[in-house]
């Protein structure tokens, strides 16, 4: 029983186990600033996505930054 336990335990602990990484050093945030790390994927595909969801949702915009709402900008 006990050995189940701790089996159950040590499976339930490994997908924390990629918290304790080390944020990227300096010199290595340029590598992930490239165009091909992007998590939106191809730029295209990513703007047809947008329409197809503003045709669906009647709504538009909301997925860049924008302003506080307030006008001020």
């Amino acid at each position: 029983m006990k050995r189940a336990l701790h089996g159950l335990l040590l499976l339930a602990s490994l997908p924390l186990s990629g918290c304790a990484l080390d944020p990227p050093l300096p010199w290595e945030k340029g590598i992930l600033a490239r165009p091909e790390m992007s998590m939106g994927g191809d730029p295209l595909e990513q703007r047809f996505t947008e329409h197809i969801h503003a045709s669906k949702e009647a709504a538009a915009g909301g997925s860049g930054v924008g302003g506080g709402g307030c006008g001020c900008n």
